[in-house]
């Protein structure tokens, strides 16, 4: 009989499964659960989207696209990166319309890891990084962010990491799992240090029109020195409701860009074409549906905080995205311990923070992309919860 096990490549045997999935597994095994634990919109994906998408169906719109994706798409990707955040690329070759923000994470690592390559990642972060990295070869070089410092890379943290193995930064902010946010001088402190190195800068923004206050999200590449040697990755699950669609986009100078084409091209040849004549419609009509859904995560964001807040947790103040990160350091409990005993009791289930990277033990991820009815609930379990510890 053969042995399969045998035969796998050595990186993947090594790679371990998700710990969200975990959690989300033994939920989905339970009744009566309420989740804290999904980080998807909980909004239908808005009506002109749906229709263009139908309307692309109805006449057949169903062929291969360029495998950059639709030009038509790539030229109001373009329009909107102009008009929300002052960012300039040409649609023609520096824009590549990919399935999810998650591939074109993915062409950004491979495109310019190779092994041995040190890959800086501040954490806690997104669970898909380091395991990219990894499968590269490359060596993950976490940077844990502190609350202290409102879990924002320093540029004393970033200096301190690196070595002249030093090949590829990730900037994930907004970030899950902290809702930290980067605004434009601390970027401008972290591209002092940026400017000095030969480093590859992989900013994942899909959080971007999630960032609260008066102040609006700043990329880095709108900083001096950082755009051409910068990959912009955006997408459409979280601003427009279309985590289903499975539709993103990576920016960055032809150099880049006609490198992450290659691989997409053999990897995936396009991306979903009623996927694309949708997002068309999403980023040229859509700006108000963006600004009504994130003024509805606002007013849930200041509930959640402030009923966590109420019932005895230290919790930082989230900037962007739709995700709390209570400390549970008060309960004597691992992050792990806690939510187990969370979910059994309680059955309530939220993501331990180390889930997230070893600087997040401590901590549980709470999504608030919920309707406050579903919220209340979960706060008035989790008060219950408390009682018995």
């Amino acid at each position: 009989m053969i042995d399969i096990g045998s035969l796998l490549s050595a990186k993947v045997r090594e790679m371990k499964p998700s710990g969200i999935r975990r959690f989300f597994d033994i939920a989905n095994e339970l009744d009566d659960v309420i989740s804290l634990g999904i980080g998807e919109p909980d909004f239908k994906t808005p009506w002109a989207i749906r229709k263009a998408g139908m309307e692309s169906l109805e006449q057949s719109k169903t062929f291969y696209t360029a495998n950059s994706g639709l030009i038509k798409l790539r030229e109001e990707i373009a329009a909107y990166l102009q008009r929300r955040f002052s960012l300039n690329y040409q649609p023609k070759d520096e824009i590549l319309v990919t399935v999810g923000g998650s591939e074109a994470i993915d062409l950004g690592i491979r495109a310019f890891v190779e092994p041995g390559d040190e890959v800086l990642v501040p954490e806690p972060c997104f669970v898909a990084y380091a395991p990219i990295a990894s499968l590269m070869g490359a060596k993950v070089v976490p940077i844990p962010t502190r609350e202290e410092d409102c879990f924002r890379l320093t540029p004393e943290a970033l200096r301190a990491a690196l070595t002249e193995k030093s090949k590829l930064l990730i900037l994930p902010f907004p970030n899950n799992p902290t809702g930290a946010v980067m605004r434009r001088e601390h970027l401008e402190e972290i591209a002092a240090v940026i400017r000095e190195t030969n480093l590859i800068v992989l900013s994942d923004e899909i959080y971007a029109e999630l960032t609260y206050g008066s102040q609006r999200h700043v990329s880095i590449a709108e900083i001096p020195d950082m755009w051409e040697r910068t990959i912009l990755i955006g997408g459409f699950s979280k601003a427009y409701a279309m985590t289903g669609w499975r539709l993103g986009f990576a920016c960055a100078p032809k150099a880049i860009a006609s490198q992450l084409l290659k691989i997409h091209q053999y990897a995936i040849m396009c991306s979903p074409t009623t996927s694309q004549y949708a997002g068309i419609v999403a980023m040229r009509d859509c700006d108000e549906n963006i600004q009504d859904m994130k003024e509805d995560y606002d007013m849930r964001r200041r509930f959640v905080l402030d009923g966590f807040r109420r019932l005895g947790f230290h919790c930082f103040e989230p900037q962007g995205a739709f995700y709390l990160f209570p400390s549970i350091q008060h309960t004597g409990l691992t992050s792990e311990e806690f939510c187990e005993k969370l979910l059994f009791s309680q059955r309530v289930a939220a993501v331990p923070g180390d889930a997230f990277g070893a600087s997040g033990e401590g901590f549980i991820r709470v999504s608030y992309c919920y309707s406050i009815k579903h919220l209340e609930e979960a706060l008035r379990r989790i008060r219950l919860f408390l009682e018995t510890l």
